[in-house]
């Protein structure tokens, strides 16, 4: 059974056949759409872009999925406490009151400021060098 849907990339959004889809449309009008037009769950592209979109094969049972899904998580775990912990050297090194608790995102933005304060500093020292000699 051939599935029709309205595809804005096709030409004045004629309706397409999902086997002619494949062959002359961008791989966004390819999805199956249920009702309302939004995507039938599970029918999508694998993964957004810039993703890994290598899947494993769907786990025989539920042992295997459950098994998988621990391992998924203490690499997770694994990964944010790695993160973490390399927040809390980069804290250790800007200089701030050690009343200041600062976010992740307020450790990046000092420590780019901090870099460019160094920075600055160098290029005024080799000023400086060129100057007296």
């Amino acid at each position: 059974m051939k599935e029709e849907s309205m595809c804005p990339e096709s030409p004045e959004g004629s309706l397409v056949t999902s086997e002619e889809e494949g062959e002359r449309l961008p791989k966004k009008c390819l999805r199956k759409r249920c009702q309302g037009g939004k995507p039938a769950e599970g029918h999508g592209p694998p993964s957004p872009q810039g993703k890994r979109s290598k899947r494993s094969p769907v786990p025989q049972s539920f042992e295997e999925a459950h098994t998988q899904r621990v391992i998924a998580n203490v690499r997770e775990r694994q990964r944010t406490q790695s993160l973490n912990d390399a927040f809390a050297e980069l804290r250790k090194i800007i200089p701030t009151l050690p009343s200041d608790k600062l976010s992740k995102i307020q450790t990046l933005k000092l420590a780019a400021r901090y870099i460019d304060f160094l920075y600055q500093v160098l290029q005024s020292d080799e000023l400086d060098s060129k100057m007296a000699s």
